[in-house]
């Protein structure tokens, strides 16, 4: 009998860990019978009553795993390294607020026992925020055209991966993983899935400004050169540029001598322009060196703190 996997991570989900849990439980029993199955939460540091009640919804089922990370080990490492630790034929990663639909599973399995060894889901529209979804849409966009590897738009990172590909990820031992990129830079032959994207089904979204620069900035800095091209080009014109009108100056001084009063303005406009060029460039600059940083570092992905329904064979064989 094949064993499917999913993986649900969580930060402060109180509100949705039971009624996830029941409803993929339902979902595998009713619709996928014929399959063994194990659920695992992996928890990333939440702060409010989610690890209690993970805890009671394990002990009322065994093939409902928990993984408790030791800090927040941020929102791409601990999806990351809890597919790691599925024991699954395949693992299917889904988002614990009900944004990706339970009723793709069965879709999922589907199309893998037609032989894709990736199945994905793809937003072809979305109940959040108009304005949200259109910024999404323009950044897909902007970053699939200045990458040199393909892109997937809309895709979030739900979808089933069969355990091949988990075991390309396995080896692959980046402190700092994109899965997103990854699928589509090394990923197998996939089938995309469309769907429309609902409303949370309860709490507030916990993607902040900060965690949506930091995810665009990590797609920049591991799959686009464009950063470093603009700072040498626009280096070489601005460069050029100002060569030039010190060179005209120059003449303008010597030809003119005292009649030439063109006074400083000028001169002090074109040092204030390439300073602000040069200080963006450097933090763009900066962005890729902390990411080539964090890798050369190699730190692990996630420090677990307690681990719920893991036999001490599975555990053995981590």
């Amino acid at each position: 009998m094949k064993k499917i996997s999913i993986l649900i991570p969580c930060y402060n989900e109180e509100e949705n860990v039971v009624p996830m849990s029941e409803a993929v439980v339902d979902t595998l029993e009713k619709e996928l019978p014929d399959y063994d199955y194990e659920l695992l939460f992996i928890d990333n540091d939440s702060k409010d009553d989610t690890r209690p009640l993970l805890r009671k919804i394990c002990a009322k089922n065994a093939k409902i795993k928990a993984i408790f990370n030791a800090k927040n080990f941020g929102q791409f490492n601990s999806p990351y390294y809890g597919i790691l630790q599925t024991s699954g034929d395949c693992v299917i990663s889904m988002v614990c607020d009900f944004q990706d639909p339970i009723e793709l599973i069965p879709q999922y399995v589907k199309e893998w026992e037609k032989g894709y060894k990736i199945v994905i889901g793809i937003k072809t529209s979305s109940k959040e925020n108009p304005i949200m979804y259109f910024l999404r849409g323009i950044y897909y966009k902007v970053i699939k055209k200045v990458s040199d590897i393909e892109q997937i738009e809309h895709f979030t990172g739900s979808g089933l991966y069969d355990r091949d590909f988990v075991e390309v990820l396995r080896d692959l031992k980046d402190p700092t993983p994109f899965l997103r990129g990854i699928v589509a830079e090394l990923g197998y032959k996939r089938k995309e899935i469309p769907y429309e994207q609902p409303k949370r089904r309860a709490g507030k979204t916990h993607n902040n400004f900060y965690r949506l620069y930091d995810a665009a900035m990590l797609s920049f800095t591991s799959y686009t050169k464009i950063g470093l091209r603009l700072a040498t080009f626009l280096g070489v014109f601005c460069g050029g540029i100002s060569a030039l009108i010190g060179l005209i100056y120059l003449v303008l001084k010597l030809v003119l001598w005292d009649n030439f009063a063109a006074g400083m303005a000028p001169v002090l406009i074109g040092m204030f322009f390439l300073g602000s060029i040069q200080l963006f460039f450097l933090g763009f600059i900066g962005e890729y060196i902390l990411s080539i940083n964090q890798r050369v570092m190699n730190r692990p992905l996630v420090i677990e703190e307690e681990r719920i329904n893991f036999d001490v064979r599975e555990e053995k064989d981590e």
